[in-house]
Order: structure tokens, then sequence, then C-alpha cells
């Protein structure tokens, strides 16, 4: 019986030697935690919209779509429309009556009024240009929007960014800073007809007033439209006085071309208040796209990195399977 025992025991010791190479794999495996044995641990059950393959639902796509609409684009692109669509709209209708107004009570000779009239027809040709050109231009501004988001966001895969794109992005911010500068003039330009026309309708309020008093007759107020440079100084009458004057303010088209200039600078103020909007949202998107082509740069630099560590540390394990 001792004999069996002590058998047993030195058999056990012999189990228990570690050879040399043993002992490299084990040093091998504790190093690089990496190439030990796979543990599978238990995963959860899938619930919701989420089906076992990994396929999302109808919520998660809607929501994925909804993070990436540029809303700022968005509000921006509707604000310009809008705006643009008020001053061509409602000036293009404010200077028809304006030619009307004065070709039957300020300048009755066609001649004297002729370059006036072919100046305002070009305006009107000018007016569906722009009209023309914003909507193209908020289309290409709402769409350059849309690709900023899904680059920053990263929302289909592998979203990269390039230098014709951030030359594209630089370019737009150039074009939209010009045309808010252009849109500035625009709208002060647009406050001249509003001006006159105001001074127009505030004498024939004062006219108005003075009916009650018999001491100051209505009749030495008058209007002069030569002065503002409209129509030269030759034309016939150029002036309106008293109660002429009043009938001219109580006819439609002096109302309605009044208030049409006035809505047509609010529009022009409306398109330059959109393409501020339009210019920071350009300028954010510029700095976040040459953000991530840097970024961009540094995550292929380490990938190499990492790419490289694997292929030594697969060298270093065939060595050591050589090795055993």
């Amino acid at each position: 019986m001792e004999t069996a025992a002590e058998e047993n025991a030195e058999q056990s010791q012999e189990k228990k030697v570690i050879t040399r190479p043993e002992m490299e794999i084990g040093r091998y495996h504790w190093m690089y935690r990496s190439s030990r044995p796979h543990r599978y641990h238990h995963v959860p059950a899938l619930r919701g919209n989420v089906s076992p393959l990994g396929i999302q639902g109808c919520f998660e796509c809607c929501i994925k779509c909804l993070g990436g609409v540029p809303y700022a684009s968005l509000v921006a692109t509707i604000l310009c429309f809008s705006g643009v669509a008020l001053f061509c709209g409602c000036g293009h209708v404010a200077l028809t009556g304006t030619v009307s107004i004065l070709e039957q009570h300020f300048s009755t000779t066609a001649s004297d009024h002729a370059l006036l009239s072919e100046v305002i027809q070009l305006m009107q040709y000018v007016i569906y240009g722009i009209a023309s050109f914003f909507f193209l231009y908020g289309i290409i501004l709402l769409a350059e929007g849309f690709y900023t988001t899904s680059a920053v966001k990263e929302l289909h895969g592998e979203f990269k960014t390039t230098a014709c794109g951030r030359c594209i992005s630089g370019m737009f911010v150039f074009l939209t800073y010009v045309l808010g500068v252009a849109w500035l003039g625009v709208f002060g330009f647009s406050a001249v007809p509003v001006f006159m026309f105001y001074n127009i309708w505030s004498t024939c309020e004062v006219i108005k007033s003075l009916q009650t008093n018999v001491t100051v007759p209505g009749d030495q107020i008058c209007v002069d439209i030569r002065q503002y440079g409209i129509i030269p100084w030759n034309a016939v009458p150029g002036k309106a006085c008293g109660p002429i004057l009043e009938n001219i303010c109580n006819t439609n088209e002096f109302y309605m071309s009044y208030h049409l200039f006035i809505v047509a600078c609010a529009g022009a103020g409306a398109t330059v208040i959109a393409l501020i909007h339009f210019l920071m949202i350009l300028s954010s998107n510029w700095a976040y796209l040459k953000d991530a082509s840097k970024m961009q740069a540094y995550q292929d630099i380490k990938a190499k990195e990492e790419q490289e560590l694997q292929d030594i540390q697969s060298r270093s394990k065939e060595q050591l399977n050589s090795y055993t």
C-alpha cells in the first residue's frame, strides 16, 4: 500500500512539472489578453422594434431620418423663400401702380416719363430673375445642409469628407456673404418709395385736418414729384395741390401701391435676415467639415498603427507556435 501511494505521488509531481515551452506560452497569454480563449457571455433578448438580425424597425428609422434633417437650414430656407416672394410679388405690382399714378396725375405727356417707364420695366424683369435665382440657390443651400449634417453625425456609415466638398462649402460662404451685402443695398433702395408715398400720405392727412380751419386754405399745400428726380423738371403738371392731391390719396392705386411697397420692404428685410442666418450656418458647417477632415486623418493613422500592431502580434504568435 505504501509503495502504491508513493508511486501515485511521484506521478502527480511529474504531471505538475511545467516545461519551458509551456512557460513561454503562458507568459504570452498574460502579456496579450486578446489571445486568450474567447469567453461567451449571455446576450439578453432583443425587445422593441429591432429584429434578431439587427434590422432597425420603422420607429428607429424615422428617428434616424429626423436626426439628419438640418432644421437651421430649413428655417433659413423658408424665411428666404418668403422674403423673396414678398419682395418680388409685391414690388412688381407696386411698380405697375406707381407708373399708373404718374401717368394720370403728375406727367400727362408720355415723353416726359418714357425713361422712367423703361427703368421700371427693366426692374420688373430683374425681379423675375431674382425670384428664379433665389429659388434655385435656396434649394442648393438646403441640400448642402443635408450633406453636412449627414457628414457630421455619420448617419450613413463612413461618410468621409473630401477637399472638394470643403472647397464647395467655402465657396457658398463667400457667395452668401456677397449676396447678403447686395440685399442690404436692395433693402435700403426699397425704403425709398416707402418714404415717398409716406410723404404724400402725410400731406393728404394735413389737408384733411385743415378743412375745418378756414384761415389756412388747403390749395397752398402741394406735393412736387419732380423734386425726387423720378421725372424731369419740364414735366407737366409735375405737382398736385389741395383737393387734387386729396383725390389721389383716396384712389385704390395709391392705397395698394403704398402698402405693397411696405410689404416689399419687409420682404427684403426678411431676405437679409435669412442670408445672415445662412451665413452663420455655412460658416459653422465649414468649420465642422474642417475638423472632421483632421479627425479622419487621425483615425486613418490610428487604424494603420493598430493594423501594424496586430501583424506584429500574429507574427509573434506564429513564432511561438513553431517554437513549441
